[in-house]
């Protein structure tokens, strides 16, 4: 049931031969991703990429709207649902009239959806201007409404979209920069450098001593592997350190449960940061090739340093003896 969302008059027609109530907003069908900027201000890239994706087809973005969009159709608020509906003749009507669409479901308020023109003319003949035939309807799911207004982005509603489809498309967004180089190289300073133009930094060293404490998994791993290291019920990282610092076996060991529980976390990390709208990541990681987070990065940079000057800032930095930091460099 549609009239133009431009015609405060036209839209008051919907909620009355609906029944509808005036506090519930109306979708607004648009022809396609370029009416965006017409109808709704401050639109992200990620709605632009969805809409390549998706449109036409079942997804509702959520945007903030333009003041052209009368407040009824918003019912009082800010924000405006758009979509471009997967039908010929719709798209047709759309582009023939030039005119966003408030368009809710054909039928009065709390009766069932009609399937064809017929039953759409049960319930409204007299009462409506047209009817437009496009055939019988088939009974689908409904769209998935995703709100792309503020941060962190948020599903309304699940429906025909999934949210891992959704993600895949919003992830191609993110641009994640791998940082690597062995301990005391100067990676900080790299990643100050992307913090300022605006980077979520990921510190995989200081995640894992975060998870050191934290994930439950690996935790009982490492307890299984490393009994020794356990001290009061918890892991130890400085009895742990010596233990794999020279005996490359462990140290292997170490590694295959710590990677894979940092993947993990670090790919939850960067999903957080594609729904927080970030379009740049760095992550930091002495291992990043090794544990296979590189293939989570777009570009790799690899940072180098002497031997001497590595040595230098571990000692400083973590106020340790030279052959505590040759062991951490050498390790």
């Amino acid at each position: 049931l549609a009239a133009s969302a431009l015609n405060e008059d036209a839209v008051r027609n919907i909620y009355e031969v609906k029944g509808r109530p005036e506090v519930k907003p109306l979708s607004v069908m648009v022809s396609g991703k370029e009416d965006m900027e017409k109808y709704c201000e401050s639109v992200p890239a990620a709605a632009y990429a969805l809409a390549d994706a998706f449109w036409p087809g079942p997804l509702t973005i959520v945007l903030r709207s333009r003041d052209v969009i009368p407040e009824l159709v918003r019912a009082g608020g800010d924000t405006v649902g758009l979509r471009c509906p997967d039908h010929p003749l719709t798209l047709e009507l759309l582009k023939r009239s030039e005119l966003p669409l408030a368009a809710p479901s054909a039928n009065p308020s709390g009766e069932e959806s009609p399937h064809n023109a017929e039953e759409v003319l049960s319930y409204f003949d007299g009462s409506i201007e047209a009817v437009l035939d496009g055939g019988a309807c088939s009974v689908g799911v409904e769209s998935t409404i995703l709100d792309l207004s503020d941060t962190p982005f948020r599903i309304l509603r699940s429906g025909a979209l999934g949210e891992e489809e959704i993600l895949n498309v919003l992830r191609r967004e993110l641009k994640v920069v791998g940082i690597t180089g062995g301990s005391g190289c100067g990676k900080t300073t790299a990643l100050k450098q992307l913090e300022e133009r605006g980077a979520a930094i990921i510190d995989c060293d200081a995640l894992y001593h975060e998870m050191l404490h934290t994930d439950i998994e690996m935790i009982r791993e490492l307890k299984a592997a490393f009994p020794t290291a356990v001290e009061q019920g918890q892991m130890d990282r400085k009895t742990l350190a010596s233990i794999v610092f020279h005996d490359p076996d462990a140290l292997s060991r170490l590694n295959e449960i710590t990677h894979r529980h940092i993947r993990n976390e670090v790919r939850k990390i960067l999903t957080k940061c594609v729904m927080d709208g970030k379009q740049l990541a760095a992550v930091d990681a002495v291992a990043l090739i090794e544990s296979g987070l590189a293939s989570e990065c777009d570009t790799v940079i690899g940072i180098l340093s002497t031997r001497e000057n590595r040595l230098n800032r571990i000692m400083k930095r973590d106020n340790i003896s030279q052959q505590a930091a040759e062991d951490r460099v050498d390790a």
